[in-house]
C-alpha cells in the first residue's frame, strides 16, 4: 500500500503531461488535482503539504511542519513557509490561466510576522489573485493557523506562458 501524505498516496504524485492538460483551463487542472484525477506536485510529498481547495483567483494549500523542517534555533525554517506561500500564490494565478497555459514564479516577497513552533499543527497558505492578464499575474498570500492567526504574508509576480 502506498504511503499517505497530506491525504494523498504516492501513486497520485507527479508532474503534469502537457499533452494531457493542454485543453484544460488552469482552474480545471487544479480541480482535477484535488479530485485525484491529475497528479499533485512532488514538492508536496517532500514537504508534507497538499492543495486542498481552488476557485477562480484563489488556491489554498495546507500542511504540517515537522521537526525535519526546523532551523538551528528550533523554529520552522523560512524555506518551508516560502514554499507553501509560493505554491498557493502561483496556483491562484494558475486558476485564471486559459487552456494551454501554465504559470511560473518570476519573483516574490515574503514577510514573516512571528516564528512557527514545530508543534503548531496544521497551517494554511491562502493565495489570492490581485490581477491576471495574458502574460503576467500578481497575487498575495497569507500563512495562517487553524484559528486564522497570521504567521507570514507575501506577494508574487507570475509569468503566464504556453505549455511546452
Amino acid at each position: 500500500m502506498a504511503e499517505s501524505v497530506a491525504g494523498q498516496d504516492q501513486a497520485n504524485i507527479g508532474v503534469l503531461d502537457p499533452t494531457v492538460v493542454s485543453g484544460l483551463t488552469g482552474l480545471e487542472i487544479m480541480e482535477r488535482m484535488i479530485e485525484g484525477r491529475l497528479p499533485k506536485p512532488p514538492i508536496g510529498l517532500a514537504m508534507n503539504f497538499d492543495l486542498v481547495s481552488a476557485g477562480t483567483g484563489r488556491a489554498v494549500f495546507a500542511g504540517t511542519a515537522e521537526s525535519r523542517f526546523l532551523n538551528p534555533y528550533g523554529t520552522v525554517h523560512g524555506g518551508y513557509v516560502a514554499t507553501l506561500l509560493d505554491s498557493a500564490m502561483t496556483f491562484a494565478v494558475q486558476t485564471t490561466a486559459a487552456a494551454g497555459f501554465g504559470v511560473t514564479t518570476v519573483e516574490f516577497k515574503l514577510n514573516f510576522v512571528r516564528p512557527i513552533a514545530p508543534d503548531l499543527g496544521r497551517l494554511r497558505a491562502i493565495g489570492t489573485v490581485i490581477t491576471s492578464g495574458k502574460r503576467l499575474g500578481t497575487a498575495e498570500g497569507k500563512l495562517v493557523d487553524d484559528t486564522d492567526r497570521l504567521y507570514a504574508h507575501s506577494t508574487t509576480t507570475c509569468m503566464i506562458c504556453p505549455l511546452a
